[in-house]
């Protein structure tokens, strides 16, 4: 990667380390949680999903070359779960996709540290 591609795909990484890990948690809490309060929290993961996705696009067109489809076919094979009324199964899906998006962190990291830039 390039100086600019290595610091959008770290921004972009942090971000999407943030959400995956957001969403890990709300899926955790969903479960616990009594009918009504589960639908709220549905609407909750739903949106929050959405977001997440939307930020792996934007970092496929910002950040360049980069796991980014993959991370997004992961990603949606998560929100297929979810969506399907088994949203427990989807953390599988999450944790992969986290993986992914922490060994890009790191290269960027260290492409930008070997260019001096870190």
């Amino acid at each position: 990667m390039d100086a600019k591609e290595s610091i959008m795909a770290l921004a972009q990484s942090e971000k999407l380390k943030t959400g995956i890990i957001w969403l890990s948690q709300l899926l955790q809490v969903h479960e616990g949680l009594g009918d009504a309060e589960a639908r709220g929290a549905e609407k909750l993961i739903t949106a929050l999903s959405g977001m997440v996705m939307n930020e792996v696009r934007l970092a496929d067109r910002v950040a360049g070359r980069g796991p980014w489809r993959e991370i997004e076919g992961i990603l949606e094979q998560g929100m297929v779960m979810i969506r399907s009324g088994v949203p427990a199964e989807a953390l599988f899906h999450l944790t992969q996709a986290l993986s992914h998006v922490t060994n890009t962190a790191d290269r960027a990291m260290k492409d930008l540290a070997e260019g001096g830039l870190l």
